[in-house]
């Protein structure tokens, strides 16, 4: 049971097995929880807190199982992905497409730091570089918001 739970959360509900993208299928999980699940932004907040520390749980015993970032591991994307839209102003459809393009895009290229960060051991190297690509995917939404560019 306990391996039934840390596969079922590293694993983004089973998203990470996915045949092709897993990473983006567990974004795609993430998104969906937010979507369907319109909390107030303080709980988002205290969960994404939570998950991250689950997610190195989770990610690390995974890790020592499967190698190196396992690719099935796709808890760090979820986590990564609610971090893109912690505090935004407006929530739609059109913020949520944008809020998973520009995540997956600093995901996937990991400009300074994310590629860094990925050297930190054990759990805290797979979750922390979508966590920083969560966060400069946020700092872009915030400056759309606030300077007026959406509309």
């Amino acid at each position: 049971m306990k391996k039934f739970l840390i596969y079922g959360l590293g694993t983004g509900l089973g998203s990470g097995y996915a045949p092709i993208a897993p990473g983006t299928a567990g974004s795609l999980v993430g998104l969906a929880f937010m979507y369907f699940f319109p909390l107030n932004n303080w709980y988002w907040l205290a969960l994404t807190i939570f998950f991250f520390f689950v997610g190195v749980w989770a990610s690390t015993i995974i890790e020592k199982e499967r190698g190196e970032d396992p690719p099935i591991v796709v808890i760090d994307e979820v986590v990564g992905q609610w971090v893109a839209l912690l505090f935004l102003p407006v929530y739609s459809i059109k913020v949520f497409v944008l809020a998973f393009l520009l995540f997956r895009l600093f995901d996937v290229r990991k400009p300074p730091p994310i590629d860094q960060s990925q050297r930190l051991k054990a759990g805290y190297g797979i979750m922390i570089d979508d966590v920083i690509a969560g966060v400069y995917a946020n700092i872009i939404l915030q400056l759309i918001f606030r300077t007026g560019l959406w509309s």
